[in-house]
């Protein structure tokens, strides 16, 4: 029996670096973004943010495309030596490191947590100071980590939200429409990979029917909502 093909949803960017370590492990798979990642409509409060961050304790970026797209304004700035980078996942904390930010300004969840979400990062950044009076930037898309930035005000944080990307619809190209196409012949092939709930609603948007097919979820939440797809 052949082995489903694995479906990498993650946004463009990111799917490349998906791809080559799954082939390292053996896993055959193909990218199909279901998430377009768009640069901040306003750049102002981009720039106003690096322009504050040497008064930033701590900068929680949301995903890799947080990270890319605020770098993208950086313009050569150094990353201040006091300044915490909190991240969820390993692959946001590699573009991290990727852009200059030491290892030990890096917070995210335990190796060994149950899940790489808010709650497991919390348990990180909780003991690392007194949060009261603590300046906090929030690098997101289009909302995020409300829960977290919830938990920094009731510590005394001031926390702000920075807007530095915007989430689309995909746009697929020729090559991604005709796999979108083969999904639809032949859906016992396939076996989806959801990273975000987000990309759950968009595909239900193609107007792809979701009932009986596989998927594998990141989280929790995101597995409610595949099931809730069908």
């Amino acid at each position: 029996m052949t082995a489903p093909t694995l479906l990498v949803t993650r946004p463009r960017p990111q799917c490349a670096a998906w791809l080559a370590r799954l082939a390292e492990l053996g896993v055959e798979a193909a990218a199909l973004p279901l998430i377009e990642i768009l640069p901040a409509r306003d750049a102002a409060p981009v720039t106003a943010a690096w322009a504050a961050l040497s008064a930033v304790d701590l900068a929680v970026f949301v995903s890799p495309n947080a990270v890319e797209q605020f770098f993208a304004h950086g313009q050569g700035s150094t990353w201040p030596a006091h300044t915490l980078a909190a991240c969820v996942g390993p692959g946001s904390a590699q573009a991290l490191a990727t852009h200059g930010i030491p290892a030990r300004q890096i917070v995210q969840p335990a190796v060994d947590a149950a899940a790489l979400d808010s709650e497991h990062l919390w348990e990180q950044l909780a003991p690392r100071r007194d949060w009261a009076g603590a300046r906090v930037l929030l690098l997101r898309g289009d909302g995020g980590r409300e829960w977290l930035a919830e938990r920094l005000m009731a510590a005394g944080a001031h926390v702000e939200a920075v807007t530095v990307y915007h989430r689309a619809r995909p746009h697929f190209s020729a090559a991604e429409q005709a796999l979108l196409d083969a999904v639809r012949a032949d859906p016992l092939r396939f076996v989806w990979l959801f990273s975000s709930a987000e990309a759950v609603g968009h595909l239900q948007a193609q107007g792809l029917a979701l009932t009986g097919q596989r998927a594998i979820a990141t989280h929790a939440r995101i597995a409610e909502a595949a099931r809730a797809a069908g």
